[in-house]
């Protein structure tokens, strides 16, 4: 159940996501904790968004089919100065977290990011840090979550996928037929 948070009259919210079933799912979420959500699968619909009607929020993810998350930051930022905007990534970094910032982002989390952390990103106040999540992910489901992404990237491939991560393939293998750890 979502908790009550205490959402400003303007809640436009715009989701950047091209993995369909997280956009909708966090969409959901992000709706019933009063958000006014509309969905973007790329950079062309998020640029056609911002363009005509700069949203307050936005939800962006740093990696896309087509291009870099950190784009539409920048421009949210010129259209919007005052957006607050979370990046979420399933490759986290120190260079590609100070990027987001600086782009104008005010927190930068982990995918797949739990819906409560998210809104209380977005909700933080100028100068206060938000709270540090109550369920982190487990640094083995971390990597279950890096490896899959990986996999996707490789277009399915286990072999090419294998030769990116540094493992055997059949190391990969075994991995990728257990269930996701928790």
């Amino acid at each position: 159940m979502p908790t009550n948070y205490d959402i400003p009259k303007d809640n436009t919210l715009m989701i950047l996501e091209d993995n369909q079933a997280f956009r909708i799912r966090l969409g959901r979420a992000l709706t019933a904790r009063g958000f006014e959500v509309v969905l973007a699968e790329s950079i062309a619909e998020a640029t056609a968004i911002v363009k005509s009607n700069p949203p307050a929020f936005a939800v962006v993810d740093m990696r896309l089919n087509d291009g870099s998350g950190l784009d539409i930051v920048a421009m949210l930022h010129e259209e919007r100065p005052a957006c607050k905007m979370v990046m979420l990534t399933g490759y986290g970094n120190l260079a590609t977290a100070v990027a987001a910032i600086k782009s104008g982002a005010v927190d930068y989390l982990a995918k797949p990011a739990d819906a409560d952390d998210v809104t209380k990103a977005l909700l933080a106040k100028q100068d206060e840090n938000p709270s540090p999540p109550e369920n982190p992910m487990s640094a083995d489901r971390v990597r279950w979550e890096h490896i899959q992404r990986v996999y996707e990237l490789c277009d399915k491939n286990v072999s090419e996928t294998a030769r990116r991560l540094n493992m055997h393939r059949r190391t990969l293998q075994r991995i990728m037929a257990k269930r996701a750890p928790k």
